[in-house]
């Protein structure tokens, strides 16, 4: 399946809602065809919208290196770890229970260790934390990937709304505590998994400090984008913290790909994606080479605080750039998570 290039983007909710295409400004050519802007002194990578995670490892040895996939136990985290694992990493692969961590670190080829990780429970976060810094193990790579998409009605988790609390809160936990493991490594990389929904679907306002348990107008999609939103803004603060040292922290969109994590979507536009996604969907192979590739690629040692599409780094558009929100996510998001954990 190939996916729909970066100069005519076509969102899942706007096909599947019949809505036309919107256009994106563009600046400078992109691999892959198609034109974006380009953050300055970021390496261009070789790769496009329809490479894959095995291409972009191609001859790389990841031997003595070791990585912790979040949601490895499906869609873009299991091929992540399964790549990783292949390429001669050992990697730390979490689901949501042990036994469906278990399973996933059978089907891979390579030495993996499950985990168990529940991302809407902080002393879950906290043992996983625990267990990997008890390994001695530095991580050369922390990919938060796990996430939960446009839940049907509005669910709550210690009094916020439960995309939050899952897509970003939980990770942020897992970050803070795995931080002297990264930081340990040659050179540590966090990469945070988002999502195109991060400035299409976010919020007009940005992160709603005032709506954060999602009482106030819930919708699913809104939702999302607004925990992909808080994603971005967290890599981009954590690499700033990072500044001067051997760490990097960055963020990406992965691209649209029928996995698990549409399980919450109408049957319709699931049926409707499954007769027509070609005309725009990713492959999972192919959706997992963004996040493989800002975790492994040699060239990318230094660059830190960037937003990548499609294998290469993009100027972030809406509020992804915004670093006093950023600045004012870090401190709520470590407030929330002292709170509950006091």
């Amino acid at each position: 399946m190939t996916s729909r290039s970066p100069d005519n983007p076509i969102t899942r909710r706007q096909l599947l809602q019949g809505a036309a295409a919107l256009p994106v400004a563009t600046t400078v050519a992109a691999c892959g065809g198609g034109e974006v802007e380009r953050p300055p002194g970021v390496p261009l990578s070789p790769y496009g919208a329809d490479s894959t995670a095995e291409e972009v490892t191609a001859g790389l040895s990841l031997a003595g290196r070791t990585a912790l996939v979040t949601g490895a136990n499906s869609g873009l985290g299991f091929e992540t770890m399964r790549v990783l694992a292949l390429r001669g990493a050992r990697v730390f692969g979490t689901a949501r229970t042990l036994d469906k961590a278990r399973e996933a670190c059978a089907r891979a080829q390579g030495e993996t260790t499950p985990l168990a990780l529940e991302l809407t429970d902080f002393d879950s976060v906290v043992a996983c934390a625990g267990e990997v810094a008890g390994s001695g193990a530095a991580l050369d790579m922390l990919i938060l990937n796990a996430g939960v998409m446009e839940l049907p009605a509005l669910e709550q988790v210690y009094g916020l709304e439960k995309h939050f609390v899952t897509n970003h809160l939980g990770h942020f936990l897992l970050t803070m505590r795995l931080l002297p493991q990264v930081q340990a490594a040659a050179q540590g990389r966090v990469v945070v998994v988002s999502s195109g929904s991060s400035y299409r679907e976010a919020p007009e306002v940005g992160i709603e400090f005032d709506n954060l348990s999602g009482e106030r107008g819930y919708e699913p999609i809104r939702a999302y984008g607004h925990s992909k939103l808080a994603n971005v803004l967290f890599a981009r603060a954590l690499s700033k913290r990072l500044a001067g040292t051997a760490a990097t922290a960055n963020s990406l969109q992965p691209g649209v790909i029928m996995t698990n994590l549409g399980r919450h979507l109408p049957w319709y536009q699931i049926v409707t994606a499954k007769l027509f996604g070609w005309a725009f969907m990713k492959t999972v192979e192919a959706g997992a080479a963004t996040q493989v590739h800002v975790a492994t690629d040699p060239g990318l040692s230094a660059t830190s605080g960037h937003f990548f599409r499609d294998c290469n780094a993009i100027v972030p558009p809406g509020h992804l750039g915004d670093d006093a929100m950023a600045q004012r996510l870090w401190t709520v998001s470590e407030e929330l998570t002292q709170r509950w954990l006091a």
